[in-house]
């Protein structure tokens, strides 16, 4: 064989491969860089443009439970722009689209653990060039589960924050630097509890808060220790003086991780948010810190 025809096959071949390697690179990046780092927060004129966007509501492949929850969440309670509901086949042709937001679960985006646990955020982004998901803008991002958790204990929650997040959104409008500084810390403090009925969920209380007893030491308003189930049926009649905590953290075997506290109420106001480091000291659930800075 001639040698310099030997020398081009060679030459040839290693930049196919070379190309077939970057391709595979690429795939695996957008499927889980996503999970590396945090979005930048959309710019002022990010979110005058998210106000005009058709909103593409992601579903799930394989997850009838949470498109069940999203779905009648959305049709009910979006009212800031149109919005489509679109398959995640459908998000990676539309997510380079400026002319699109997206409210999209992602899977262990933010908060990555050192100890490689990992969440499930129900996030609303724009459409961005960029082809690293952590580099579309964000409008806001909620803890919904752990990344292990198939329970889907997170359906009663799901309506508070798909209202929250259009309230986020105008916000940010007016005041987007103070909440940059403190993220959704931002609306700590907002709210006095003595004249609202506080929904704790029973199955979410970190040791030091596991009884009344002990939660009336830093808590002295009215509460009530309900399942999620119970939790469900006190919200689906609008309470106006109610608010409830939502938690995530994970499994139950699992002694390491973050964990995080929220309370809403059925308006979509968020009164509370809060996320730390589990330790043996400090266990998971919400807890008596927790419930003194109310």
């Amino acid at each position: 064989m001639n040698i310099n025809i030997f020398s081009n096959a060679v030459i040839n071949l290693s930049k196919q491969i070379k190309m077939q390697y970057i391709s595979f690179i690429l795939v695996f990046g957008f499927i889980s860089l996503g999970a590396m780092a945090q979005p930048p927060m959309a710019s002022k004129q990010q979110i005058g443009m998210f106000k005009n966007s058709t909103l593409c509501v992601v579903l799930e492949d394989g997850s009838i439970a949470y498109n069940v929850f999203i779905k009648d969440a959305v049709e009910k309670y979006w009212k800031s722009t149109d919005f489509v509901f679109i398959s995640q086949q459908e998000f990676e042709q539309r997510h380079f689209d400026s002319k699109y937001s997206f409210l999209v679960l992602m899977k262990g985006v933010f908060d990555k653990d050192p100890g490689g646990v990992s969440y499930n955020y129900l996030s609303l982004v724009l459409g961005d060039a960029a082809t690293d998901l952590t580099n579309m803008p964000e409008l806001c991002s909620l803890p919904v589960s752990y990344s292990d958790d198939n329970t889907m204990e997170y359906g009663y929650v799901i309506p508070a924050m798909v209202k929250f997040m259009q309230k986020h959104a105008l916000n940010l409008e007016k005041k987007r630097f103070m909440i940059s500084l403190r993220g959704l810390k931002y609306y700590n403090g907002s709210s006095d509890f003595k004249d609202k009925v506080l929904l704790l969920n029973i199955n979410s209380l970190a040791l030091n808060a596991d009884s009344p007893e002990k939660i009336k030491t830093k808590y002295p308003y009215y509460f009530k220790l309900l399942n999620g189930d119970e939790i469900q049926k006190e919200i689906e009649s609008d309470p106006a003086n109610t608010v409830f905590n939502f938690h995530v953290g994970p499994v139950q075997e699992k002694g390491a991780g973050k964990c995080f506290e929220m309370i809403f109420d059925v308006h979509g106001n968020l009164h509370y948010y809060n996320s730390r480091d589990i330790t043996n000291e400090n266990t998971d659930g919400i807890n008596l810190n927790d419930l003194k800075r109310l």
